[in-house]
């Protein structure tokens, strides 16, 4: 997989027209959402120049990241006129660049495309990587490619357009970058609050960082063979937890279950490899603070733990974690069993009261 050219800037300027401008494309398509197209394409459409564009819209929300918009994707570039020489930019968050990046992966058996993310939790991590894909059959991106972006473009100026929860989702990402990283990082994060933009350049030094943490991993391992498993900490659980809540009035936003998400890995984390206790107690209580808490009962733990058995990460029917042996050193491909599973479960019930 080839290195991605991700650009950092704090307002878009004539950087969107210099980058596509750069390609040697046929015709332009840019994938928006119904939010991203009301809020944030007026600010790219002013920064591309009069450079003529298709664009293509879709529903708002993870509910919608599944075939059907996919093939409405498909659709629009046919009818379009999309060519392989024709280029895909998407607008959005990480379901619209996570759709828009498989769109782009498979249509005509692959054409390029560009990422410019305007949420927190797309700029830390769904638009950089080079992992695509979609929802299928109940399950978090079920399907889907590995297809690195052209070019990502991180502009903060889009945060501005962002509530509090939606920069709270994006920040459990950056907490997670801190626990796989360093201790100073780690306790870094831990003083600020995830809704907090007040200080726009300590916030753009913190997504750089992340962005630079995600990097340096992709980069030894873009296939998620071994070293970019460490990427997955929160997820096994923070998944299972975010397709429990497809089916409820009030699904959850990606980063809120990875964040609970960790609080589980990180008490199997101290049950397993020895992760410190006082690491694990300080960032629960900052979790639960900032991210408040889902909640189910111990009826509910069957669901939970069959979700968990579907997740990619397993082989052969046991379910595998990433773990922490300490802020920063790894552990990869740790199993447990239902009865452990289910005591990491009792402990998150059991810190928010």
């Amino acid at each position: 997989m080839e290195k991605q050219d991700i650009r950092i800037c704090c307002s878009l300027g004539d950087e969107p027209a210099r980058i596509v401008r750069s390609k040697d494309y046929d015709r332009l398509f840019i994938l928006t959402d119904e939010n991203t197209e009301l809020h944030s394409l007026p600010l790219l459409k002013e920064a591309l120049q009069d450079i003529p564009f298709t664009p293509v819209s879709i529903p708002a929300g993870d509910l919608h990241k599944n075939i059907d918009t996919l093939s409405s994707v498909w659709t629009a570039l046919s009818q379009g006129g999309a060519s392989r020489k024709s280029l895909l930019l998407n607008l959005g968050g990480g379901m619209v660049t996570d759709l828009g990046g498989f769109a782009a992966a498979t249509f005509k058996r692959g054409i390029r495309y560009a990422n410019l993310p305007t949420t927190l939790l797309s700029m830390v991590d769904a638009a950089v990587g080079g992992k695509t894909g979609i929802n299928f059959c109940g399950l978090k991106n079920e399907v889907g490619a590995f297809c690195p972006a052209d070019t990502v473009l991180i502009c903060t100026q889009f945060l501005h357009t962002l509530d509090r929860r939606n920069l709270a989702s994006g920040y459990a990402e950056m907490l997670k970058h801190g626990l796989i990283s360093t201790r100073a990082h780690w306790a870094e994060l831990l003083k600020r609050q995830p809704g907090d933009t007040s200080d726009a350049g300590q916030l753009t030094r913190l997504i750089e960082e992340s962005v630079r943490i995600k990097e340096r991993i992709v980069s030894q391992d873009p296939y998620e063979k071994g070293l970019r498993k460490a990427l997955n900490l929160g997820h096994t659980v923070g998944h299972a937890f975010e397709s429990f809540t497809f089916h409820t009035d009030h699904p959850a936003l990606h980063g809120y279950a990875v964040a609970w998400g960790l609080v589980c890995e990180l008490y199997l984390s101290a049950r397993l490899t020895g992760f410190p206790t006082e690491a694990l107690h300080q960032t629960t209580r900052f979790i639960h603070e900032h991210w408040g808490h889902l909640t189910f009962s111990c009826d509910d733990y069957p669901a939970l733990y069959s979700l968990m058995l579907h997740d990619k990460k397993n082989t052969g029917g046991t379910i595998n974690f990433t773990l922490l042996r300490d802020i920063g050193d790894i552990a990869l491909n740790q199993t447990a069993g239902r009865d452990l599973i289910y005591e990491a479960l009792d402990y998150y019930r059991e810190t928010c009261e």
